[in-house]
């Protein structure tokens, strides 16, 4: 097969698996053996292209022109393979973890919950693997939409004031600022092609550049820059699945993969960095940071708690993104991955607890990690990793950020880096102490749970699991940051 057949397949794979999963809504073990299926096979079709972007091959495909210049395209360059290699393979994960909860829960529109999650992958592979800032758009709003009924899955009211919030706030940054940025970028450059160095040195004065930069930031609405960050703990009405979905595999990655795509391939990281002063995003993502974790320690239910630190570890891409050095550039990438292993890991077991005892509150988990040892096991990793302690994954990302924020000086940087890994302890540790070493407290229902299902324990070990060895061996990813410098 062809690279550029390969590219064709990865992005019509999920669709296909879509209407096979609505046509086999009937028969349970058929719809979720379709489900994990497809998302084998569009893992598959990703990973085969990783050797050819490692060796510097940039596959391309064209659908067709809409203007003079502007096609719908698709190219695999190493940030793009790299985001399309974890949410395909977090799809599986995910989905096998779906099957347990969505059955141990008895929740409702199962079918509709697969099909919607099947689109928003296939979403998601369209943005990792845009060639142009317009492709990637199109696709960036399929996403929103494909995750709506998601978000609203519970169909009660609060589920649909959760929607509202998430569909009006994404959606108005992303038209009312997305896209005039995007628009006044092609008026600007006559292109919209993703290139490396950006396309824009030369084109306009830095009073342009440096508005086109403040619209970018704060239309990108996926990325959870403050004040636009409402939208994520007000999707946490969603069942467990879909916050991991959202945390992890593919909407605040499209966010904050679109904010280091726009960096490095829009603007270019050596044009910014002597044309405009980016200081000012240095401060409101490190206020971010903070502002977050601080929300979140005080946040006694536990998927508030990560939704406000997952805001807070999407202002980390941006920060080191926003440093402008070659190092901190890597050490962004790095943690769009890192983060996406750590974090689901940590909904996914939120997702056990509430399974096993329908306990939702910080306050209720004294004892709990007697009773679900593998699950509280698991949050233990993927806190440790959101710290940045070794041997986890985040301490790799961390450690290129830092070291990039020294060897530009930007010591507020490092500084906002150590207070908030301070702040992440402060919300997490007490935790995992509380779930093994406090005493249990008695609750007249669920008293006598264990484990959540089977598949629910063997999909949070997988990803605790695999947030350790990417400590050890962070290449598969590191290589492809690499080429990024």
């Amino acid at each position: 097969m062809s690279p550029e057949t390969t590219i064709q397949a990865a992005l019509l794979t999920p669709v296909i698996g879509a209407v096979l999963i609505s046509l086999c809504g009937r028969w349970t073990n058929l719809r979720e053996t379709v489900t994990l299926v497809t998302a084998v096979i569009l893992f598959s079709l990703v990973i085969s292209l990783y050797p050819l972007v490692l060796e510097g091959g940039r596959p391309s495909l064209v659908v067709g022109e809409m203007l003079p210049n502007l096609s719908i395209a698709f190219t695999v360059e190493p940030l793009g393979m790299l985001f399309a290699c974890i949410a395909s393979f977090l799809w599986i994960v995910n989905s096998l973890y779906s099957i347990g909860y969505m059955r141990g829960n008895n929740e409702k529109n199962q079918t509709r919950f697969y099909v919607c999650f099947a689109i928003a992958l296939a979403s998601s592979v369209a943005i990792a693997f845009a060639g142009n800032m317009m492709t990637l758009f199109i696709f960036y709003e399929a996403l929103t939409i494909s995750t709506y009924p998601l978000v609203t899955h519970a169909g009660t009211e609060k589920a649909k004031r959760g929607g509202r919030v998430y569909l009006g706030i994404l959606l108005s940054t992303s038209i009312g600022l997305l896209f005039l940025a995007i628009v006044w970028t092609w008026m600007i450059a006559g292109t919209l092609d993703f290139t490396p160095g950006g396309i824009l040195e030369g084109k306009a004065s830095n009073t342009i550049i440096g508005i086109l930069l403040a619209l970018y930031m704060f239309g990108i609405g996926k990325a959870a820059l403050m004040p636009f960050h409402r939208w994520l703990p007000a999707a946490m009405v969603a069942p467990t699945p879909v916050s991991a979905l959202l945390h992890a595999v593919a909407v605040v990655k499209a966010g904050v993969f679109t904010v280091v795509k726009v960096i490095i391939y829009i603007f270019g990281v050596d044009f910014l960095s002597v044309t405009i002063d980016p200081d000012w995003l240095l401060y409101i993502s490190g206020f971010t940071i903070l502002a977050a974790s601080i929300i979140a320690l005080r946040s006694d239910n536990l998927k508030r708690r990560l939704a406000y630190s997952t805001i807070s570890q999407l202002s980390y891409v941006i920060m080191a993104a926003a440093i402008l050095a070659p190092l901190s550039v890597l050490g962004a990438a790095l943690h769009i991955a890192v983060h996406a292993f750590g974090k689901i890991t940590l909904f996914f077991a939120a997702g056990s607890i509430y399974t096993a005892s329908h306990k939702t509150e910080v306050s209720q988990l004294d004892g709990i990690g007697r009773r679900m040892p593998w699950t509280m096991g698991a949050f233990a990793i993927g806190a440790l990793s959101m710290i940045g302690v070794p041997p986890t994954a985040g301490f790799i990302s961390k450690w290129y950020i830092l070291h990039g924020a020294f060897d530009s000086g930007q010591m507020l940087a490092v500084g906002i880096i150590i207070v908030s890994s301070l702040l992440n302890a402060s919300y997490f540790l007490p935790i995992v102490h509380a779930a093994f070493f406090k005493k249990e407290i008695e609750s007249p229902n669920h008293d006598d749970h264990g484990e959540a299902p089977f598949t629910v324990v063997i999909a949070l070990t997988v990803t605790a699991t695999i947030t350790i060895l990417l400590f050890f061996f962070p290449g598969i990813f590191i290589d492809l940051a690499r080429q990024l410098i």
